[in-house]
């Protein structure tokens, strides 16, 4: 049985054309982090001696990639973002392989008709790549089973952009790696289970009222009618209506599919588990590499008022490894399935 346990790291930075630029062998601050339908970012701190100083003298944002390992497995990896020297200390920030598109513009101008969100989507990310690939691959899981119309024009907005305003349609993504991971909204697929034991600091168990809604309204497109909607009238909240405006979105399937995703996400009320300030005990039965942004946890608590036991989907995770340690923090969100109160 997998246990999450104590990892090491080691890092790694490469330059545009392969060449090793440095091992960063002196490491006193490691953190990495996974972000569900965003760009995810990692910070490592050396204290560099001899020859590594000279190395990392030399290390240039852009030009040059990180990757962390994980007990020898590699975990993360993008572009750097930022380097601070000082005295004793270099301080180095990167964003995952997501960020280059958010340096990226549509290349040619496309319409899409009544096709899959994934399929959009992997055109977006292979267009974005197209003119200089720093070295990619994209998973799709599964299909959205939502199929939409969309229309991208030459050198307007950037490609990130166009991504995340995908992902309130009903597709979720994420990276691991130089991996971009495109899924369903709803795709419910467990990677483990917690329960209080492997959560020792104690969790906050709590309903978030303020994003119930039983109605959703969106609009596409504001030079036209589209429109859709999804929910209405409950006979125990009664009714609580939410309005949204999806430029992006050019026909009324699409719009209804949002506002069903929409509607997922906030109705019933969310009971969920905020473990984000929580650190997961070394023997917890998960894989820390498998803790992918899309996947859910099954978690179980009976230590407050409110016990309950949910399925719960993976939002984000960071991993810090500093003079204390390692730890691991999960954060975990609603996925409309498995509820229990």
């Amino acid at each position: 049985m997998a246990v999450a346990g104590c990892g090491t790291h080691q890092v790694q930075i490469l330059d545009r054309n392969g060449e090793v630029v440095t091992q960063a062998t002196t490491l006193v601050y490691v953190e990495w982090t996974r972000v569900l339908d965003d760009t995810s970012t990692a910070i490592i701190r050396i204290q560099p001696d001899g020859d590594c100083c000279e190395r990392l003298s030399l290390v240039r944002s852009w030009r040059h990639k990180l990757i962390i390992y994980r007990d020898g497995r590699p975990v993360w990896e993008g572009p750097i973002l930022q380097v601070e020297w000082s005295l004793g200390e270099v301080k180095i920030t990167a964003g995952d392989v997501l960020a280059w598109l958010d340096r990226r513009v549509p290349h040619e101008t496309r319409a899409f008709t009544a096709t899959e969100l994934t399929d959009i989507a992997s055109w977006l990310i292979e267009d974005g790549f197209a003119p200089d690939d720093p070295g990619h691959e994209i998973q799709v899981v599964g299909p959205t089973r939502i199929r939409g119309d969309r229309a991208y024009t030459v050198d307007v907005g950037q490609t990130g952009d166009h991504l995340r305003d995908l992902a309130e349609t009903g597709l979720d993504y994420t990276a691991v790696g130089s991996t971009i991971v495109l899924l369903p909204e709803d795709h419910y697929a467990t990677v483990g289970a917690l329960t209080d034991a492997d959560m020792p600091e104690g969790l906050v168990v709590a309903e978030d009222g303020v994003s119930l809604a039983t109605r959703w309204v969106v609009h596409g497109d504001e030079d036209t009618d589209i429109k859709g909607e999804a929910g209405g009238t409950d006979s125990y909240y009664g009714l609580l209506e939410r309005v949204l405006e999806q430029t992006s979105i050019l026909d009324n399937d699409s719009a209804a599919a949002a506002a069903r995703s929409r509607l997922r996400s906030s109705f019933p009320v969310p009971a969920f588990i905020d473990t984000s300030e929580v650190t997961l005990s070394p023997d917890a039965a998960v894989s820390i590499p498998t803790l992918v942004p899309g996947w859910c946890l099954d978690v179980a608590s009976t230590k407050t008022c409110r016990t309950i036991a949910q399925r719960l989907k993976i939002v984000g995770l960071k991993v810090i490894e500093d003079g204390d340690g390692e730890k691991v923090q999960v954060q975990l969100a609603p996925t409309g399935a498995g509820t229990g109160v």
